[in-house]
């Protein structure tokens, strides 16, 4: 699923412009290390109708206009909500990491999780780390990852939690999916309270070990609502 126009403006932390203009905008899902525990988030999520993947990871393909750099969204449904995640951008074979948020539509998901994913904006920061030709070329498992949702606490730890997404891109790979200039979301991790909170300010941040943190921030505005 493509489309020649997205463009956007990306800086590394360093102040290099990269100019990145992707063919495929993909969403991981089920990328948690723990199987038994992946399997336990399926079952509770199909308990509340969730249709439950075809595989683990499982990838969702959406058009790669969703993604965007702006720091306001409008969605249609009052029941959206945002997790952050690990963004790993592959342009002309060298890899960034940025961090982004899998805005979805919660109501959706219970008929459709693809399309669910492909009713929403994909917010990520304008600003990059450059991993050059590795993905591994940071520590993954002592990156910490935390959100806000209207100033109140909705995520922390670290991405131990989760399959490095250099993994989850290989996989992505080895299925022949394809994808030279891509943006590949990794997945998230767990709510603090375990459930999904509907609001309209969002903040994320990716503390990457010994780099100035990545940030998003956005607000969410409701489509005649």
């Amino acid at each position: 699923m493509t489309t020649a126009t997205t463009r956007l403006r990306l800086r590394t932390d360093a102040g290099d412009e990269v100019p990145f203009a992707p063919s495929h905008l993909v969403v991981a899902g089920y990328t948690g290390r723990d199987l038994d525990a992946v399997r336990r988030h399926i079952e509770e999520l199909a308990a509340i109708g969730v249709p439950e993947p075809d595989g683990v990871p499982a990838f969702y393909e959406i058009a790669v206009d969703r993604l965007t750099t702006d720091t306001s969204i409008t969605v249609d449904g009052r029941s959206t909500s945002g997790e952050i995640e690990p963004v790993l951008l592959r342009v002309g074979g060298r890899h960034y990491l940025t961090v982004g948020s899998d805005h979805t539509d919660r109501e959706l998901e219970r008929q459709d999780v693809h399309l669910s994913k492909a009713a929403c904006p994909k917010p990520i920061a304008s600003t990059v780390i450059d991993l050059g030709d590795d993905p591994a070329a940071v520590a993954w498992d002592d990156i910490v990852a935390r959100s806000w949702v209207d100033g109140t606490a909705y995520q922390e730890g670290t991405l131990a939690q989760m399959l490095p997404t250099g993994q989850v891109l290989a996989e992505w790979d080895r299925r022949g999916a394809g994808g030279t200039d891509l943006a590949l979301f990794g997945g998230t991790m767990p709510l603090l309270d375990g459930g999904f909170r509907y609001g309209a300010d969002w903040r994320m941040r990716l503390q990457v070990p010994g780099r100035a943190p990545l940030e998003l921030a956005y607000s969410v505005t409701v489509r005649n609502g």
